[in-house]
């Protein structure tokens, strides 16, 4: 497994003083930050922040290695029934490392509908037998309002095809004790898996609920936690100039001092598309705080932006080198592609075409990655590369092991909980009130009063 961080192009001797990070405050930092380093690695001991510890959970990858091979055959469509952090790194794994054409020609057919969007939904069901179909809920407490009205949705289905069988298609990942998902479980032979009460959403990608629509989809999650355990080495640097989680999320703290409010985060890999998704979840939520550790208010933050090299040098690289200063962008490169055969001009009357003869579509797109870090750096705008050598489970793995313990420190870096989310609480809290869940009456009343006193400017 080989994963770089290269940040040559955020140092001041390559975009200036103004913009740049100089070699010498950035080893500085690095040495006062040790008790932070010690800090993250108590936290870890005492299993407060248990995402450490997933890619060596042998004992679950064995279990759902057995749970997938042991119902392989009784279905030929998988649906995921989850939001946020409960669908965002399964989704990465499928799109990263199964065919952009999976369900055309692969079993079982696998779908993630994250959303509650019914028209989406109503889609899924021509595509699939729902005698024959796996669906997956995720949900730590069960009372998520889309997690649990899309299981209503797909219930009325289940419930007609297999009356009161609907159980055997059924599968659980929740909490180990509490929620609404166990108070079904006891009324009915659902299996469960369970995620660790220490583990956060957007941190889970590697429990059970990322782990089994890999496996069914031919995903080797042995190698895919091997590249996590082999990240976990290097960002377990106690020099924390040479450990690459550590080195990201000061660079990105640093940057934001400079004001770098915004992170872009651009693949050069169509596979590696939905990893820049999830990004945005883990870099969003755990460091948009409004108040710090002490109390202060600080309204921190950084806004994750997705991008996808090249198709997107020609929509917003024009914004990124010539508009405002205010963004850090990392690219993600990928070193070997699987597919990648010389191009040959057909058309020898056209000579503007003969440059790109016996070159290969993989040193085009990395040749545009380089023509674009260059156009970055030349307008001085911070950039740095994180260099896969191929996609597969192991370098995937290892990515995205890198970004969650980067997320981590970048936290303790900005004195903030980056664990938890009560911005998006309030949002569901709100949500249950005036949907009218039992115990949100009084919430339902001072919304609607709220709401009845607010003037509207409406334009028809």
């Amino acid at each position: 497994m080989t994963v770089q961080l290269d940040y040559s192009n955020v140092l001041d001797s390559a975009i200036g003083t103004r913009h740049g990070l100089s070699v010498d405050t950035l080893k500085q930092q690095a040495d006062e930050a040790r008790p932070l380093f010690t800090r993250l690695q108590e936290q870890r001991q005492s299993e407060t922040l248990g995402f450490f510890t997933l890619p060596y959970n042998e004992k679950l990858a064995t279990e759902v290695r057995n749970y997938v091979a042991s119902i392989r055959e009784r279905f030929d469509a998988y649906v995921h029934i989850g939001i946020g952090g409960s669908a965002l790194g399964p989704i990465a794994l499928h799109t990263s490392l199964n065919s952009s054409g999976y369900n055309l020609n692969q079993q079982p057919k696998m779908f993630f509908p994250d959303n509650v969007d019914p028209d989406w939904l109503a889609e899924i069901l021509p595509h699939i037998n729902v005698k024959k179909t796996l669906f997956h809920v995720v949900s730590k407490s069960g009372g998520t309002a889309e997690t649990a009205a899309t299981l209503l949705y797909f219930m009325t289905f289940l419930k007609k095809e297999l009356g009161d069988n609907f159980y055997r298609n059924l599968l659980f990942t929740t909490d180990p004790h509490q929620g609404l998902l166990n108070r079904i479980a006891n009324e009915n032979p659902i299996k469960c898996f369970r995620i660790p009460p220490n583990v956060g959403g957007r941190f889970s990608v590697f429990t059970a609920l990322g782990l089994i629509p890999a496996a069914l989809s031919g995903i080797d999650i042995d190698a895919l936690l091997a590249g996590a355990r082999q990240m976990d080495t290097l960002t377990s640097r106690d020099n924390l100039f040479e450990n690459p989680a550590f080195m990201y999320a000061l660079i990105h703290t640093e940057m934001m001092k400079r004001g770098k409010n915004i992170s872009v985060m651009m693949p050069y890999s169509n596979k590696l598309r939905d990893i820049a998704d999830w990004y945005r979840q883990l870099w969003a939520e755990s460091l948009g705080k409004r108040v710090d550790r002490a109390g202060n208010v600080v309204h921190t933050g950084q806004t994750p932006v997705k991008a996808l090299g090249a198709t997107d040098q020609h929509s917003q690289v024009q914004l990124y080198v010539e508009g405002p200063n205010d963004k850090i962008i990392t690219v993600l490169e990928v070193n070997r592609f699987k597919e990648n055969q010389p191009l040959k001009n057909p058309f020898p009357y056209i000579e503007e075409f003969n440059y790109l003869e016996g070159h290969t579509l993989g040193h085009l797109l990395n040749t545009e990655k380089a023509a674009t870090a260059l156009a970055l750096r030349n307008n001085q705008r911070p950039n740095l590369t994180i260099k896969l050598d191929k996609v597969d489970a192991e370098h995937v793995g290892a990515v995205l092991f890198l970004l969650e313990t980067a997320t981590a420190f970048a936290g303790e870096l900005l004195n903030i909980n980056a664990f938890d989310q009560p911005g998006v609480e309030e949002g569901k809290i709100a949500t249950y009130a005036l949907m009218g869940r039992k115990g949100y009456e009084k919430k339902k009343t001072a919304i609607e009063q709220m709401l009845n006193e607010q003037k509207t400017y409406i334009i028809k």
